[in-house]
């Protein structure tokens, strides 16, 4: 493997096997959206896993507060969707990231710098979080109206309507 190593044919099987039983195949997206007026955010998250051959999308949000900025919102959406794979029990496999924030992707992936102290604070947080859990994570920017789901997630947060839902796809 890509690790250098062996593998009997034995071990290979059984490893395949629980991994069936935990969540991967990971996507996730993340948003996050913030009162200027109050300082607080709405953090909205959807993820998308294979568990015991099935697959299934998580839709949740959370009201959070003492945020700063709409950029912070995002990082604490990130925070939030990474916490949640691992509640799902998710850990050591790749992570697909997805969000429509050029800031937290490009500075998640190293392409830009985190100059502003909270937002580098936030960005070593999640990666010493995937580096605990395994996880190696992929980002990609995407366009808003393919993150739609996520952004009402986290509005509706802000409204103070919780989300909380798995569905098979």
């Amino acid at each position: 493997d890509e690790y250098d190593s062996t593998w009997m044919m034995k071990e290979l099987k059984k490893y395949i096997k629980e991994l069936e039983t935990e969540p991967h195949d990971i996507t996730l997206y993340f948003d996050g959206s913030f009162d200027h007026h109050s300082n607080t955010a709405g953090l909205g998250i959807v993820i998308f896993y294979t568990q015991n051959n099935m697959r299934y999308r998580l839709r949740k949000n959370t009201h959070f507060e003492y945020i700063e900025s709409n950029n912070e919102a995002e990082y604490a959406a990130l925070s939030f969707a990474i916490n949640e794979c691992i509640e799902l029990g998710a850990h050591h496999q790749p992570i697909n990231i997805k969000g429509d924030s050029q800031v937290v992707i490009n500075q998640m992936n190293g392409e830009w710098p985190a100059y502003e102290k909270n937002l580098a604070r936030w960005a070593d947080q999640i990666d010493a979080l995937l580096i605990k859990h395994g996880f190696e994570a992929s980002y990609e920017f995407i366009a808003r109206n393919y993150n739609k789901e996520a952004d009402q997630l986290a509005n509706q947060a802000l409204q103070g309507i919780e989300i909380s839902a798995i569905s098979k796809q």
